[in-house]
């Protein structure tokens, strides 16, 4: 049976599929208006390559940005939230934190831009006390009802409930949940305790909020793309990719949006890891360069990286649940390029898009971008982007460059253009180092693997930069984030809180541990079942989130196998000893160890795509796969003659010299004067310094 990976980006969507007859690859412009439109579009041109029906296809995997789209233009839902008497201004205050401590002009976006705003955040009477979840004084439900006839007034339609201490007694929110459901049917509704049962209340309302915020709209979308998709005969199971880098039903990211926050780029890191793998590399850094962003994460070892709790902001917003450790900055192929008031050139975070685009693509854009500025420096064909199916006017982008960059600058329009690919690449640089030296990791003993439609054009300039060990271009570079959606498992993460202090347990103590790892395995093998997947093909894995006593976030342990118990409790504080020495150099042997969480972590394995591996060198020329050659300007500043090569007809074991342009459909790569590009077992390339 056939799978299909759709990734959508800013730019285009990315698509591929595995069948009998092989793995296709398809990449076709995003509808911004209503991406679903594009990603329809794509399965069945896709289907169509590989001569297959669209009711052949088992399972599409989908990464989406559509939740992430609306927490950066600020576009959701109007909130109504109802909380505790007393406690109406929490997402207002959060944490006293000032986002840049030495500026008197900066933005705080929890104030500036909130979730819910503050007149429609309602208090009632309620209030349940830790640490048993007591209720001392009864919800108010009266004071509920009203709150729903001032939403219902103010046409409000997502509402969160958020209540103190609801982490550890969830009877008032869900019968709060119950009122409004009543007063208000149909209503989108979030509880706190549903999207983050855990301690701190300012992370648990607001992500309580942005699930409320991103839900509407991000619901629509997923439960439209399954009605479109099954409107063109593809009666596949739709599964969406999680923030955590594993994927979920539509109906369940539905329900909690949150967990897809971060969905397009996972599926570019899970690629980048298991590129790596194919290449023998364990240490990556992935660079996935789009037309609108580039996210940038640190594999070490071979292990993908969850962010620590602390750090999960979106927009400026803290959201509790898990995500792939990457950075994000906006730097891709379409980045504009402009001289701001004072004279100063800056590249980005601004983009063209792929409406209208850059000015080459000849939709209406006036503004240069990184991609024209490639395409006047020679590196990319105007006649060749997307294997020739899209057209470019490299004269739009000279007049683009010229008139908005180097007439003003007092340059030529090839010095200008140099500057572009300068700037972006700086750019990029800065983010990859806060992503690893930052975190004492060192470069020099990591690849850099840049994909991504605009990847493989930057990669040796970056790995320059950053002195990397060289640069592996995935098998389809602008495809490799649509290929990791089908090298990732089913997941589905549940937590529940239990404040213990480890060494001091007894017997009480490690009953209510005992029974919240029960309750977690119920809630996560139901999930489980629900998708149809088997018991004996379930993993159920619950770790222990810890911290030293009065240390201010935690740290994951493991805990150990059967129940918990005065034998075995050390195993948990021990493993939270490692984990902090290996996180931050040190650790405190003998100091009590609190247990804060635990968090249950259900996942089915699911077959992974098999890219096949291509045929060894028989000892001929690389003209096989010479196609024609032109002038292009290298970082250096240097225009050399440089051949183009057909990638896809060069076999392992190739060895193809500086200065260089690969080319195939979905991206173009950049072989410099001074490098070797080695064709790898499956069509893979690693990119070196010659003699190196």
């Amino acid at each position: 049976m056939a799978r299909i990976g759709v990734d959508v980006g800013g730019t285009n969507t990315d698509l591929v599929l595995e069948c009998a007859k092989g793995v296709f690859y398809h990449k076709v412009p995003t509808t911004l208006k209503n991406q679903s439109i594009g990603v329809v579009e794509g399965v069945q041109g896709i289907c169509r390559m590989a001569g297959i029906a669209p009711a052949e296809v088992e399972t599409i995997v989908h990464g989406t940005t559509t939740a992430t789209n609306i927490t950066i233009e600020h576009n959701g839902a109007e909130c109504g939230m109802i909380t505790t008497e007393g406690f109406r201004d929490i997402l207002h205050i959060g944490r006293h934190k000032r986002p840049y401590n030495f500026s008197l002009h900066f933005d705080v976006p929890w104030q500036s831009q909130p979730l819910v705003k503050r007149r429609n955040r309602i208090a009632v009477a309620e209030r349940i006390l830790p640490p048993t979840g007591e209720i001392v004084t009864p919800l108010d439900e009266q004071a509920v009802r009203e709150a729903c006839a001032l939403f219902r007034k103010r046409g409000i339609n997502s509402v969160v409930i958020g209540f103190m201490f609801a982490f550890l007694n969830d009877a008032h929110e869900v019968r709060a949940k119950e009122i409004v459901l009543e007063e208000l049917p149909g209503a989108y509704v979030t509880l706190s305790s549903e999207v983050a049962k855990v301690m701190r209340e300012y992370e648990r309302f607001s992500t309580a909020a942005m699930n409320s915020y991103v839900g509407p709209k991000t619901a629509f979308y997923l439960r439209d793309l399954d009605a479109r998709l099954r409107e063109a005969g593809v009666t596949s199971k739709l599964r969406i990719m999680q923030s955590n880098g594993g994927v979920s039903t539509v109906d369940a990211c539905a329900k909690r949006p949150i967990r897809i926050l971060m969905s397009g780029p996972a599926g570019g890191v899970i690629g980048g890891a298991s590129e790596g793998a194919m290449a023998g590399e364990a240490n990556i850094i992935t660079v996935d360069i789009g037309g609108t962003s580039a996210d940038i994460s640190t594999i070490p070892a071979g292990g993908v990286k969850i962010m620590n709790p602390r750090d999960t902001y979106v927009s400026g917003h803290p959201v509790l649940t898990p995500m792939i450790d990457l950075v994000t900055i906006g730097a891709g192929g379409g980045s504009v390029a402009y001289i701001d008031e004072a004279g100063a050139f800056h590249v980005g975070p601004r983009s063209a898009g792929s409406e209208p685009g850059p000015a080459c693509y000849g939709r209406g854009g006036t503004e240069p971008t990184v991609t024209d500025a490639q395409i006047v420096l020679g590196r990319l064909d105007p006649d060749m982007a997307l294997g020739g199916d899209l057209k470019l006017d490299a004269s739009l982008s000279y007049k683009a460059i010229e008139e908005k960059i180097a007439r003003p600058m007092g340059m030529t329009v090839r010095e200008a253009a140099l500057g572009i690919i300068r700037i972006i690449n700086n750019n990029m640089a800065l983010a990859i180092r806060s992503n690893s030296v930052a975190r004492g990791i060192d470069p020099r003993e990591f690849s850099i693997m840049p994909f991504g439609g605009a990847g493989p054009l930057h990669g040796v300039a970056l790995a320059e930069a950053m002195s990397c060990k060289d640069v592996l271009v995935p098998v389809a570079p602008g495809i490799t984030a649509a290929v990791g959606l089908l090298k990732t498992d089913l997941q589905y993460e549940h937590t529940e809180a239990v404040i213990v202090e480890l060494m001091k347990a007894g017997e009480a103590e490690f009953a209510r541990i005992n029974a919240a790892v029960a309750t977690l395995h119920e809630r996560v093998q139901a999930e489980l079942d629900s998708d149809g997947i088997p018991r004996d093909q379930q993993t159920i894995t619950v770790v222990a989130e810890c911290r030293y006593h009065g240390q201010g976030f935690e740290l994951r342990a493991a805990m150990p196998e059967g129940p918990v118990d005065a034998g075995n409790v050390q195993v948990i504080a021990d493993s939270f000893h490692d984990q902090h020495q290996q996180d931050y150099g040190y650790s405190y042997r003998k100091a009590e160890v609190e247990l804060i969480t635990l968090r249950a972590i259900g996942s089915a394995s699911v077959r992974r795509i098999e890219i096949p591996t291509i045929a060894a060198t028989d000892g001929s020329s690389i003209d096989r796969a010479l196609m024609f050659v032109r002038p292009t300007t290298f970082d250096d500043g240097r225009t050399l003659e440089t051949p183009r090569y057909d990638r896809t007809k060069l076999l392992a074991g190739d060895r193809v010299p500086g200065p260089a342009v690969l080319h195939q459909h979905n991206a173009t790569t950049l072989v410099p004067p001074g490098y070797v590009a080695e064709t790898l077992d499956y069509g893979n390339t690693r990119i070196r310094p010659i003699g190196a």
